[in-house]
């Protein structure tokens, strides 16, 4: 009778003790869910990329340009899902700036141009990153969103430069004032390089 009542008791411990695990359990994937839930509505709402519509003259510079054309579709397109779609987003647009990087138009390999994709490139590697790290980082990967409106801005803002500059008129022999102007194309000095002799 003493061993059916410890058994009873061993029982009914485990039972109750696989219960509270059981709650525990269920408290602990609820707060998960609530936290991804919390994750998933701040970057819904923080994913906003802002491109403005390029002047007619600066549209002309990136026509022939499909790896800029690409990049911009694809951040009008927005994932709508869950946090795995956004952070599969974040991947392709990382591949998307890396391509534009490598393959800027020749009329536009300016420093300043190369600058700011640069930094567009750097952004959208920064998002992938914070989108895919163990636990999403939602506020900063916001705040890199920001940073990429801003930088598309000013590489915009850039290519606008270039077109007023191609638009001012050129002055009278003001290409051969360039020319003589040009240190790489100076005559050598033949005395100076004669007489020159290393130590």
């Amino acid at each position: 009778m003493r061993a059916f009542f410890l058994y009873f008791v061993l029982v009914v411990g485990f039972f109750f003790g696989c219960k509270d695990d059981a709650v525990n359990q269920i408290a602990s994937q609820q707060r998960d869910l609530k936290k991804k839930e919390l994750i998933f509505s701040k970057i819904n709402s923080g994913w906003v990329f802002q491109i403005n519509d390029l002047q007619p003259e600066a549209q002309g510079l990136v026509a022939n340009w499909p790896a800029w054309r690409l990049f911009v579709n694809e951040l009008k397109q927005k994932p709508k899902s869950s946090i795995g779609a956004f952070q599969k987003k974040s991947k392709t647009l990382s591949k998307f700036a890396d391509s534009v990087f490598k393959t800027i138009p020749l009329k536009l390999q300016k420093p300043a141009v190369r600058a700011r994709v640069t930094v567009i490139l750097t952004m959208a590697r920064n998002l992938e990153l914070f989108m895919n790290l163990q636990t999403v980082q939602a506020d900063k990967a916001v705040v890199i969103i920001s940073e990429i409106n801003q930088a598309i801005n000013s590489f915009q803002m850039q290519l606008d430069e270039m077109v007023r500059k191609s638009q001012i008129p050129i002055e009278q022999g003001e290409p051969d004032l360039i020319k003589i102007m040009d240190t790489t194309r100076a005559i050598p000095d033949k005395q100076a390089t004669e007489n020159y002799s290393p130590q």
